[in-house]
């Protein structure tokens, strides 16, 4: 097949590249995946990337390229920005962006080109914004009439590039944080709506990385209408449910920000990548993104965001989108069943976010742990998270890789009692001045053997792509 030729002709070159290739789907054949941004994407997708579209250059848009030779890339990003647009009922598409980083930078860039065409946004545009320095972003900041942006704080669930000091978007804003209702862990959109009128904010945004909930779009849009801010909704962890017509109405973020951006992996099940949605207005502000902070658009790569989301208008993803999230609530019930604390006390998402620190350990005493044992998480903070972004006290946990590979309901309750196994049989350990770490950990060998045998047992059924064999 097309995956066993290609390995040979990397064999023939680097046989240590082929075989870290090979190692890699083994080790995700045989691992239960519950990394909430994770996924597996279909062998079109996959094959996609892979082609002679890898070596074009083509800064620009469609038609306005500032390379010649440029046709098929033109055809390969107008189809993809078909989809995207059809897909998910948007003004316009904008498929280039590397990542979502990139997109958000893209989305950033485009509502204060709009806004405001100041000197100094001019000389930003043209030069690499990592050589301007703190004294550049201030006069830039006091040029642009020190903007404002309003996002999820980290610890209730919200991302790094949403505005803060160590990612180029806290550079970019003076920014502060809107959290969750302490008592419940759900967003608190009277507490947001009073932020943002003292705030003021120039953006506000939406999205999450680790939030459990829905969130109401619709009251999003009335704040920032209220303050005059542009909603800027980062849907990346969700844009599956989306396109999958599980999130509509008020839950939808396409119908009511003024711009979207999105990964394209995670649960929209493409190629890592980003891509840009928003209204005709702020069209030709996106449509700049290169060459203002994308270098040169990556045809290959946007060939396969072309696929997925071609793939992504059937109906039988939205089955698999509507199954992502019954298989979250499945997992969360199994999870609350056996004694785990959930923040929010459950899900109706993708994902489910374990307090680890009912079982007296940290998220990353946690996360290892349970690797050992074959199940694969990321540890992740919780509101007002006492060990902080590195150690934390969270697991986060999600669905759509596993459900690509066809588990349900009852495969759900299985991997909770898994799960809980794992962390009722790990206990902190010393460090080695004998006192108390926040990474070490003490876990009987025989109990994460035979957790990995079970979750084996478990994964044999549901083979991951089956009809690839490599040599």
């Amino acid at each position: 097949m097309a995956f066993g030729a290609s390995l040979d002709a990397v064999r023939a070159v680097e046989p240590r590249i082929a075989q870290a290739i090979a190692d890699e789907l083994d080790a995700q054949r045989g691992s239960l995946k519950l990394i909430a941004s994770e996924n597996y994407a279909s062998p079109a997708t996959l094959l996609a990337m892979g082609n002679w579209l890898s070596d074009k250059y083509a800064e620009g848009t469609v038609g306005r390229r500032f390379y010649a030779g440029c046709q098929q890339v033109d055809t390969v990003e107008s189809i993809a920005a078909e989809h995207a647009r059809e897909l998910f009922g948007a003004s316009h598409a904008y498929v280039q962006p590397h990542s979502g980083i990139d997109a958000n930078l893209v989305a950033f860039w485009a509502v204060l080109s709009q806004r405001v065409e100041s000197p100094a946004l001019r000389r930003a545009q043209v030069r690499q914004v990592n050589d301007l320095s703190e004294q550049d972003w201030a006069t830039l900041r006091r040029e642009l009439g020190d903007q404002r942006m309003l996002g999820m704080a980290l610890d209730a669930g919200g991302h790094l590039t949403h505005g803060f000091r160590p990612n180029i978007s806290g550079k970019m804003f003076d920014q502060r944080s809107y959290g969750t209702d302490p008592a419940t862990g759900l967003l608190d959109y009277d507490a947001l709506r009073a932020t943002a009128r003292e705030f003021r904010p120039l953006i506000l945004v939406g999205g999450y990385s680790a939030y459990p909930r829905r969130v109401n779009f619709a009251i999003m849009r009335e704040i920032a209408d209220e303050v005059g801010a542009t909603l800027l909704v980062d849907m990346a962890h969700f844009a599956g449910l989306v396109a999958g017509k599980v999130l509509t109405g008020d839950f939808d973020p396409v119908q009511h920000a003024h711009i979207v951006t999105t990964t394209t992996h995670k649960t929209l099940r493409g190629p890592r990548g980003g891509m840009v949605l928003c209204q005709d207005e702020l069209a030709e502000h996106v449509d700049r993104g290169c060459p203002m902070v994308l270098g040169g658009p990556l045809p290959h790569v946007m060939a396969a965001k072309a696929v997925a989301l071609a793939e992504a208008r059937t109906e039988s993803f939205r089955d698999y989108a509507q199954r992502v999230v019954d298989n979250a609530t499945a997992l969360a019930e199994g999870l609350l069943r056996r004694g785990a604390r959930l923040v929010t006390g459950g899900t109706d998402n993708h994902l489910v976010l374990v307090d680890v620190s009912a079982h007296g350990l940290t998220g990353r005493q946690a996360e290892a742990a349970l690797l050992d044992s074959g199940i694969v998480t990321n540890r992740n903070s919780i509101p007002q998270d006492p060990n902080g972004a590195w150690y934390t006290s969270g697991v986060r946990v999600g669905t759509p890789a596993l459900t690509t590979r066809g588990l349900g309901a009852a495969e759900m309750d299985q991997i909770a009692e898994l799960m809980i196994t794992v962390l009722t049989s790990t206990r902190p350990a010393a460090d080695a001045s004998g006192g108390a770490s926040k990474a070490k950990y003490a876990l009987d060998g025989a109990v994460a053997e035979k957790v990995r045998a079970q979750a084996a047992d478990l994964l044999a059924g549901f083979p991951l792509y089956p009809g690839i064999t490599l040599p």
